[in-house]
């Protein structure tokens, strides 16, 4: 980190602890529900969500060669395979915008383009085909169709504007990457294909969220994830039982490993500040009041759908409570263009998320991303509100 970031960090610290509210009755109740929060998230995220992420990371670093990624997903990859790839992966994962993280680090350390692979990490929690349709059947069908559209638009152009903002970085690393040996594929594709489907299963089936409607297909599935589970487990096990080495399975879980250590102490980090400022959806017992929250986000200015952007931007949401919380906003006067652009920008981002991926790709490309994000999810949310 550069000296000046450092010292802007410790002016940011420094200006916290000087105003901090020691004499305030809402900072224990802010202590305990970052501890509950805390709680929450270990309970609901970590081994369903988490665990078998940082699995399918650590199989990206071992078993899926850095020429493939460069291939498919580098800077100078074919862009509508790439983009297209990145941006639909949302469909298939439905995860929350933690449990995408270490996924976006395993592509990202194997040479994948930073225009792709920030599309992938937007659209990994954004595009979610059960919070699109929990969407539309809670809050009206032109905000599940608003949400469906600006997060694949979003996903795409945020990703290209990345990639043209520091096109001159991301071609001397993709040169870089053109550069290196030519290495064997650790196993056929129908094997890797074999191992990728059965990891991303258990993710996919693992972290199912029970709908708020128990009805239909979706409901279907949740009354049945934790079979379905067992057996992409059971599935899994043969696989690494006939087709990989003792030393094959050593060097993934090292490499798990890895991006734990990297990921996850700055995630627990992120959850406990983020509980501690805003509190739990719905709590109203962070050090920052939910009336401050709804009195900025009435109406459809242009400061009140920034502000809900930003907000749902800082906001940690779990995979589906976006909706509920949105609702129950509208209910309380918020404006229809402030809650699109919370819906926007808020499953695809967090504090926790924040912190982690800036260690992944440094404060200024950390910043740009964040940046996209909030300012696409207040235009589209102003334009929305006007025409609402």
């Amino acid at each position: 980190m550069p000296e000046r970031y450092k010292l802007l960090l410790l002016a940011v610290v420094f200006v916290i602890i000087y105003y901090m509210p020691v004499d305030s009755a809402r900072l224990p109740q802010a202590v305990v529900e970052s501890l509950y929060l805390l709680q929450e998230y270990a309970r609901e995220h970590v081994l369903t969500c988490l665990l078998p992420a940082f699995f399918i990371a650590g199989a990206i670093g071992v078993f899926i060669s850095q020429q493939s990624v460069i291939k498919y997903l580098g800077a100078g990859a074919n862009k509508v395979l790439a983009y297209g790839v990145a941006s639909i992966s949302g469909t298939i994962l439905a995860v929350c915008s933690c449990t995408v993280l270490p996924m976006f680090a395993g592509i990202y350390s194997r040479g994948a383009g930073l225009g792709p692979a920030t599309t992938f990490l937007y659209s990994g929690p954004a595009i979610n085909v059960l919070a699109i349709i929990l969407s539309a059947r809670v809050l009206g069908m032109p905000f599940g169709i608003a949400r469906a559209i600006g997060a694949v638009v979003f996903a795409v152009v945020s990703g290209l504007l990345m990639a043209v903002i520091f096109r001159q970085s991301e071609q001397e690393r993709h040169e870089g990457g053109l550069a290196l040996v030519a290495e064997e594929p650790a196993k056929t594709l129908g094997q890797q294909a074999a191992f990728f489907f059965n990891l991303v299963a258990i993710l996919v089936f693992a972290a199912w969220a029970k709908p708020s409607l128990p009805v239909g297909f979706y409901q279907a599935v949740f009354d049945i994830k934790w079979y379905l589970t067992i057996a992409f487990l059971i599935s899994l096990a043969i696989l690494l039982k006939i087709w990989f080495t003792k030393e094959e399975i050593t060097e993934w879980l090292e490499a798990s490993w890895t991006f734990v250590k990297l990921i996850f102490p700055l995630l627990l980090g992120g959850v406990v500040v983020s509980g501690l400022l805003l509190g739990r959806p719905g709590s109203d017992a962070g050090l920052i009041p939910d009336r401050y929250v709804t009195a900025l986000v009435g109406g459809n200015s242009l400061g009140a759908n920034f502000f809900a952007a930003l907000s749902g931007a800082l906001f940690y949401f779990a995979t589906l409570t976006e909706v509920p919380i949105v609702q129950g906003l509208l209910g309380s006067g918020m404006g229809h263009g402030p809650a699109l652009a919370l819906l926007l920008a808020g499953p695809a981002l967090s504090l926790p998320s924040m912190i982690v991926i800036n260690s992944i790709m440094g404060f200024k490309r950390t910043a740009v991303f964040i940046s996209l994000v909030v300012l696409q999810s207040t235009l589209v949310g102003w334009v929305f509100g006007m025409v609402y």
